[in-house]
């Protein structure tokens, strides 16, 4: 099966095995009533980027020379990890709910020398989606990894608003500086943060270069408003940064809950040393989660 639909008469979404990608995320009938039945929220993947809401693992963003050193050798390993490159299997799906997995194999120690098992999983609740992801160790030397959530929304969320009339709206007050990469490396400098009264104004020039990141958020969830548009909540458990991304000429806006990011531009050390993984003992498991909420 390539592709599963789950719908609760509320809200529809379409999840793909191929990289157990979210590819729809739907209000239908029911929900809120505001953009009629089958109004899509999610980007579908047009030429400006090829993705939906790719499933970043076991790497955020980029390594140095795009190598993964570890015990002595080094292992290619290319932007956010291979995860949304591989097919998952199926381990269970109904009409509210789909289980997907993928377990390391010849292929994949080939790039990332540790035994590993990613579950995700959807679930429709209400007016919300709720992806829920665990990553689990079976093996026997601690497993160094990062997860990201990548899902990208209409910008903008419905015909005729300017895009300059959108804005994110922080649960929390964000005074940190923000962080930017250059080349895919996360930039030693920290810049003064562009949000103000927790909103964040949206403008094509924010992601002039490339994305804007949060890498200590105080918010554990944003809104993203416009005028005449429904809201989207994306709240996040288990997830340590958040970044937002866009790209000039794309009509989509990424709200990206993160646990890590890309390598430090003079970071040049094992992998296991990077900053911002998570390091899972054997045996162990790590859930992370995000849910998408409209209103």
């Amino acid at each position: 099966m390539d592709r599963h639909r789950l719908d609760n008469g509320r809200i529809g979404a379409v999840i793909k095995a191929d990289g157990a990608e979210l590819c729809s995320l739907r209000l239908t009938s029911g929900a809120g009533g505001t953009a009629g039945e089958g109004y899509e929220l999610l980007w579908q993947a047009g030429p400006a980027w090829p993705r939906h809401a790719p499933v970043l693992f076991p790497i955020v963003g980029r390594l140095k020379d795009d190598r993964l050193a570890h015990g002595g050798t080094d292992y290619p390993m290319t932007q956010h990890g291979f995860a949304r490159d591989r097919r998952f299997a199926w381990a269970g799906h109904g009409p509210h709910s789909c289980r997907l997995t993928l377990a390391d194999d010849a292929e994949t120690r080939r790039r990332y020398p540790f035994a590993f098992r990613l579950d995700v999983t959807y679930a429709l609740e209400g007016d919300s989606l709720l992806v829920s992801h665990l990553v689990s160790n079976p093996g026997h030397e601690e497993l160094p990894a990062s997860l990201g959530a990548h899902p990208a929304f209409r910008w903008p969320l419905a015909d005729g608003i300017p895009k300059h009339a959108h804005e994110i709206e922080f649960d929390a007050d964000e005074p940190a500086p923000v962080r930017r990469i250059d080349g895919g490396l996360l930039k030693p400098d920290e810049f003064p943060t562009p949000i103000r009264d927790r909103r964040l104004r949206l403008d094509e020039a924010l992601f002039a270069e490339d994305a804007l990141i949060l890498d200590r958020p105080a918010s554990r969830s944003v809104r993203y408003t416009a005028p005449g548009a429904p809201t989207v909540e994306v709240s996040w458990s288990g997830f340590e940064q958040l970044g937002l991304w866009s790209k000039p000429g794309g009509d989509f806006l990424c709200i990206e809950p993160w646990h890590g990011f890309a390598s430090p531009a003079g970071f040049d050390g094992p992998f296991a040393a990077k900053p911002g993984l998570m390091r899972i003992p054997p045996g162990g498991q790590r859930e992370l989660s995000y849910r998408v909420t409209f209103s």
